[in-house]
């Protein structure tokens, strides 16, 4: 009797633990391909959907098998598999990436096809496990529901802790390539014990096997780390921009796929994106005189460029950035020649942030929180936007960019429409407007002191050229009364980008 219990809490940890290792491999599975698809909700909704279809396959499959009369053998069999295509994700990346970067894709096929390739049959190999053990433990045991039950809470519990793991520490301290290369060397370890009545044979197959990979990986520079750092939320990455700037030394700051901001190391004014340089623009058009002693609050810092620029432009103005990671701050002070002395600084989502300025109000309200086709609803909402207003002085000004598409871009009427049911002037700014174009960065202005001109030439830095052209996105495409306003109830955002994400837009 001892001996069974022995072996009943043997293969009940071996549930827990093999449960544990495919969750963390799922968490780690989306900054894996953050990369070069991103993060959003279709690039998770691929892993979660690919890992749970491989863990069903893995448990049926389990299940005939156990039937068949599978034992010890074959689950030290099925665990040495799982850790060997477990390493073999970071080759299979080297491999899969160049192929699918120089397709005509979209985001969703991107992330559906990343996700299929490189976790699918870890998912299916260590679904295999569990029906395995628990037909074993059966045997040991005539209390069936009871070992059934015990082993489904142990996969579940074991999947909890790996979950919180990856996403609260692992993440964020190992990197995705050593917990790939851990968890693979873990379920080779747990196979072991399996094998011990033909221990030669196996071990010499996976040596062989593990160290050509390993081998192949490195000469593909496979287990080299993407990332500069990877935060609770993304992976950062600061990259020489010299060529972005028209003269002197300039850096870029990546997140995950995405450039944020490009500082110049010589002249903090200088904005290089013409979307961050036109908010600008119309700030200073809108405040005036009085944009010297105007207070700022950027929801957003990313590389910092545009409060950087307001500091060195504007000395005497009054800066707070709400950035949500302390990450991406600490790195723009280390390597993009950003000062943040002088300037108040929230490690928080802006709109709590805001929430929590009940006393302050601002002259200026900058957003620019958008990570490319990922939306942050919530800063969509007429919610937000009476936030906002509540937040502004009389003669304040709310700037934000957007990406949509400009043949009939609906997500950013929706954004008008919601913006006109809090603000007396909103209109919708660009260089022009590019219908031939696949995707087009929108600014969008609102207040409710005054009409601003309809065009604009550049009175600092580059010379570049802006028009309103609100009256032609509200003049062609879907008509402006079939398009919601969006609310924190309400807010389709992932069917209004929908041409952004299953068109070649997305990538």
């Amino acid at each position: 009797m001892t001996q069974h219990r022995r072996t009943l809490a043997w293969y009940g940890a071996v549930v827990f633990l093999s449960s544990a290792l495919l969750m963390i491999l799922e968490i780690v599975a989306g900054r894996i391909i953050a990369p070069y698809v991103g993060v959003s909700l279709y690039t998770w909704s691929s892993v979660i959907g690919v890992v749970l279809g491989g863990l069903s396959l893995g448990n049926w499959l389990g299940g005939r098998w156990a039937d068949q009369g599978a034992g010890e053998w074959q689950t030290g069999l099925v665990l040495l598999a799982a850790g060997l295509s477990g390493l073999a994700v970071l080759f299979l990346l080297t491999v899969l990436a160049p192929v699918l970067q120089g397709l005509a894709i979209n985001l969703l096929g991107a992330s559906f096809l990343y996700v299929l390739c490189l976790f699918f049959l870890p998912s299916v190999l260590l679904g295999v496990v569990t029906p395995l053990l628990t037909t074993m433990a059966i045997t040991l045991d005539t209390r069936a529901g009871h070992i059934v039950g015990r082993m489904n809470a142990l996969a579940a519990l074991g999947s909890i802790l790996g979950t919180f793991l990856a996403g609260f520490w692992l993440i964020q301290y190992a990197g995705t390539r050593l917990i790939v290369i851990s968890v693979a060397v873990m379920l080779c370890i747990l196979a072991l014990p399996f094998l011990r009545q033909r221990f030669i044979k196996p071990l010499a197959v996976m040596v062989i096997v593990a160290g050509s990979m390993i081998g192949i990986t490195a000469m593909r520079s496979g287990f080299d780390e993407p990332c500069d750092e990877e935060s609770a939320y993304f992976c950062i990455r600061v990259v020489n921009a010299w060529d972005m700037t028209p003269f002197g030394e300039a850096r870029a700051l990546v997140l995950d796929h995405l450039v944020h901001g490009i500082n110049h190391a010589a002249d903090p004014t200088l904005l290089v994106s013409p979307y961050m340089h036109l908010m600008d623009e119309l700030i200073r058009l809108h405040l005036g005189s009085t944009a010297p002693q105007a207070k700022y609050f950027f929801s957003g810092g990313g590389a910092y460029t545009h409060p950087r620029a307001v500091r060195a432009a504007l000395p005497t103005a009054s800066i707070t950035v709400a950035e949500l990671d302390e990450a991406v701050t600490r790195i723009a002070v280390q390597r993009m020649y950003v000062d943040i002395s002088g300037m108040q600084i929230i490690h928080n989502d802006a709109r709590i942030a805001l929430q929590r300025l009940a006393g302050e109000k601002y002259d200026a309200i900058i957003g620019d929180v958008f990570h490319d086709v990922v939306i942050p609803y919530h800063f969509l909402t007429r919610e937000y936007a009476q936030l906002v207003n509540a937040r502004l002085n009389p003669q304040g000004i709310y700037v934000l960019n957007l990406v949509d598409v400009p043949a009939d871009p609906i997500l950013l009427k929706s954004l008008y429409k919601t913006l006109a049911s809090v603000f007396r002037h909103v209109a919708i700014w660009s260089d022009d407007l590019k219908t031939e174009y696949l995707r087009q960065t929108f600014i969008i202005s609102a207040n409710n002191h005054q009409t601003l001109p309809t065009e604009h030439h550049a009175q600092f830095g580059p010379q570049r050229y802006w028009k309103d052209i609100t009256h032609q996105i509200l003049g062609s495409g879907t008509a402006l009364a079939d398009i919601p306003v969006m609310t924190d109830d309400y807010a389709p955002v992932e069917r209004m980008t929908a041409d952004l994400v299953f068109g070649e837009h997305g990538l």
